[in-house]
């Protein structure tokens, strides 16, 4: 048996490690956290100072048995958990679990997963950091305090089921505020004047009037213009520079790897995980943007080989954040010399974006030449600007340029190399245009431009970011989806040859991608718990909070009287709500106004399975008749639904065409939107409305399933009609009942038999059930 035992989270991670040490070693894993608070309102002993009760996870008992075998033979133990609070609390969780006494156990750390990294943490081990774990037992005694007491006022007062955290419901607001912003938006509209310039030899110039006018401005200024001469009276070139962008932090990778790859910030922390468990990235948790001297150092070498010297500028970028993640580095590649780390595409993908980054924060900055001309105009005060700009060295450029989101790109700098130009020059007019453009409503965010703003309000820390994220929508009270614009008409109007015309074209506006939308359930919480407990979805107590548990993990600050602080008036908070009344809780339950037809209310609701409409009382009301429901569309809140929106949602279902002398009915159930003919469904297409699809649409959609039906069936058994041999979405399979058998390699689908099939069938294992759980 090894003298050495090395435990480390994850068996990759272990596999990595187990290379660089020699056989004096033994690397084991603990597979992440080992044990955790138990469900139930005993975890955590208010009463005695917020004492923290712990269990280990069933299905780490065999792990912690294995472990602790393996800990017994060792004459010293290397806790090896990342470095960070959750790492440091994993180690202090296996110390107290395995029972090792200080002298045994030493802590390493280390932030890449390299042979000089792994044997300099050896060499350097340290205690556990007590305040590290203090502040990870804080964060997570805090937001089970909370949950556990705001989750049930939340099943009594709104509907069951529900669930409030303490960053999630401030992560909820945030995109519960900007959709209300965007309902109160009214867009304004204005002309955006631009002159097209024949130079000859095929060659344009194109000029833009800086202000925007109203639709009468703009006529008069086109009708000004006509017979006017075009001077150039001004010509400016100055020079410009660009600088890149520092390394990657945990919030900045997972906006861009959003942008430019269109990952999850969840699936780009899982990439990451396995590149840093590989040893090809240093660790992806941190919010520094310090980059160590050895690593400047691979990227210089790296910049002068592949570009030259004059390619080489090093820069020291300072970390904003006052808490910044403990003693790391930004995120890098562990050896600049690696372009390929050998892995999946999406790892090679990621990979070659902070591989790009780290390099480009450590090139020269990008010359420009930026060229200004002004215009003026022999009949109006006005002037037109041509803009232009023209690399002189692209320094950074070379490599990687930073991408933004909507709401923070600024117009960039005219790219366009202008022509050459000189002052006085007569400019030959082609064409003006003035062309209505609309204001823009607040961009919905994004999952990155969500963590920025998380980051920016202070809110959360890098280990907190993804699962924030992905916690709002598995709760319901977040949907990431793709929506359809609408068409809006606009008007251009041209001057050309000394004539002024008008036009009107449409545009498809309002179209969203992979945009964060809430649901009206999270509209309702974030109303009531922004009236209830509006420190919980308080942005600057929320940061606060956050500033106090860097505090414990600096040593300034006991635990326990931080959460005693937060807690006292939290609890009377809850104690007050408690008696709030269920039907007080607003917009849960509105009355529009009464159904034409029938003369009966009509209501909007919140219900279990989400927002609708009602046409009539409840049976319990009293009253005679069975009421009719309707689900809401997406984007109808039930906050602003009229009457007049709930009467159309009672359209479905509707017969929108005839085919084979059968109707054509199209209607919204349990699994979505569908067209029913002859008594079989056919779902319509995600994007497709059912309140608009067409007769034909819906016909098209019946005949493409008919033959998607037909290409399916590879052979049948008029014998045994329960046996079919069939393609499936991953290849032909034979379905014999209502079992699906996988077909052995080497054979032939449609050379079957029924024997065959009958015998691959009785054979196949019996298939587990969805929710089944291997014992342990």
């Amino acid at each position: 048996m090894s003298k050495n035992l090395v435990i480390v989270e994850s068996p990759a991670k272990a596999k990595t490690i187990e290379g660089y040490l020699g056989k004096d070693f033994t690397v084991a894993s603990s597979m992440g956290h080992v044990r955790d608070l138990p469900k139930g309102n005993q975890a955590i002993d208010i009463e005695h100072n917020y004492a923290p009760t712990y269990e280990v996870s069933p299905e780490k008992k065999d792990i912690i048995k294995n472990l602790k075998k393996l800990a017994d033979d060792a004459e010293v133990v290397y806790l090896a958990s990342d470095e960070d609070r959750e790492g440091e609390a994993i180690s202090w969780h296996l110390k107290e679990v395995l029972d090792l006494n200080d002298a045994k156990i030493r802590r390493i750390v280390f932030t890449e997963i390299t042979k000089n990294a792994i044997q300099n943490a050896i060499k350097n081990p340290r205690g556990i950091d007590v305040d590290l774990v203090d502040a990870q037992q804080a964060r997570r005694v805090l937001d089970r305090l909370v949950g556990f007491e705001l989750s049930p006022i939340l099943w009594k007062k709104i509907k069951t089921g529900l669930s409030a955290g303490r960053v999630q419901s401030v992560a909820v607001r945030l995109v519960v505020e900007r959709e209300r912003e965007i309902e109160k938006f009214e867009a304004k509209s204005s002309f955006r004047v631009a002159a097209i310039f024949d130079l000859g030899n095929g060659k344009q110039l194109i000029a833009e009037l800086a202000e925007k006018l109203d639709e009468k401005e703009a006529r008069d200024f086109l009708e000004s213009c006509k017979g006017a001469e075009f001077t150039i009276t001004d010509l400016q070139k100055k020079p410009a520079r660009k600088s890149p962008a520092p390394p990657f932090t945990t919030s900045t990778l997972q906006q861009e790897a959003g942008r430019k790859l269109g990952f999850s910030v969840l699936q780009t922390m899982v990439v990451a995980q396995k590149l840093y468990e590989a040893g090809k990235i240093s660790y992806m948790r941190t919010d520094s943007l310090n980059l160590s001297d050895e690593a400047v150092q691979g990227a210089t070498r790296q910049i002068e080989t592949a570009f030259g010297k004059n390619f080489v500028h090093h820069r020291k970028y300072k970390t904003k954040s006052s808490g910044a993640q403990e003693a790391h580095e930004a995120i890098r590649p562990t050896d600049f010399s690696l372009t390929d780390p050998g892995m999946d595409r999406n790892a090679q993908r990621l990979y070659d974006l902070i591989w790009k980054r780290a390099i480009a924060s450590q090139m020269a900055d990008a010359e420009l030449e930026r060229t200004t001309a002004t215009i003026g105009i022999s009949t109006n005060s006005r002037t037109l600007t041509a803009t232009g700009e023209v690399i002189k060295f692209e320094g950074f450029l070379k490599v990687y340029l930073e991408s933004h989101d909507d709401e923070d790109s600024e117009p960039e700098e005219d790219s366009r190399v202008l022509p050459p130009l000189n002052i006085s020059q007569k400019l030959a007019l082609d064409e003006m245009n003035a062309t209505q453009t609309y204001t823009r409503h607040p961009p919905r965010y994004t999952e990155a431009s969500l963590v920025k703003k998380l980051e920016e309000l202070g809110i959360g820390r890098p280990s907190t970011y993804a699962p924030t994220i992905s916690t709002v929508q598995k709760r319901g009270y977040v949907v990431k989806e793709s929506r359809d614009g609408t068409e809006r008409k606009y008007v251009t109007l041209t001057l050309k040859q000394n004539n002024v015309s008008s036009a009107t074209a449409s545009e498809i506006t309002g179209a969203e991608k992979n945009k964060l939308f809430p649901t009206n359930t999270a509209m309702i919480v974030n109303d009531f718990l922004v009236e209830h407990f509006p420190e919980i979805t308080n942005y600057s107590f929320t940061a606060d909070i956050e500033l106090k548990f860097d505090e414990i993990a600096n040593g300034k600050l006991e635990w326990q009287k931080m959460i005693d602080r937060f807690y006292r008036p939290f609890h009377k908070t809850v104690a007050i709500t408690e008696k709030v009344e269920r039907s007080s809780v607003s917009n849960k339950s509105r009355e529009l106004g009464v159904d034409p037809k029938t003369n009966l209310k009509i209501y909007a609701k919140l219900g279990r399975y989400g927002a609708y409409v009602q046409i009539g009382e409840n049976p319990e009301d009293g009253k005679e008749g069975k009421p009719k429901f309707a689900p809401l569309r997406n984007g109808q809140f039930l906050e602003s639904l009229s009457l007049e929106d709930a009467l159309e949602l009672f359209k479905l279902p509707r017969q929108v065409a005839e085919f084979e002398e059968k109707p054509v009915v199209v209607n919204i159930g349990r699994f979505g939107p569908y067209v029913l003919h002859d008594k079989k469904f056919v779902s319509i297409p995600k994007g497709e409305d059912p309140y608009t699809i067409s007769g034909e649409r819906s016909v098209e959609l019946i005949k493409a399933k008919r033959e998607a039906d037909a290409n399916k069936t590879i052979k049948a058994f008029p014998e045994n009609p329960d046996i079919q041999v069939l393609n499936g979405r991953f290849g032909p399979y034979i379905k014999a009942g209502k079992k699906n058998v996988k077909i052995p390699k080497g054979k032939i689908p449609a050379d079957l038999t029924l024997e065959e099939c009958v015998t691959l069938a009785e054979n196949a294992p019996e298939k587990k059930g969805r929710f089944f759980r291997k014992k342990t």
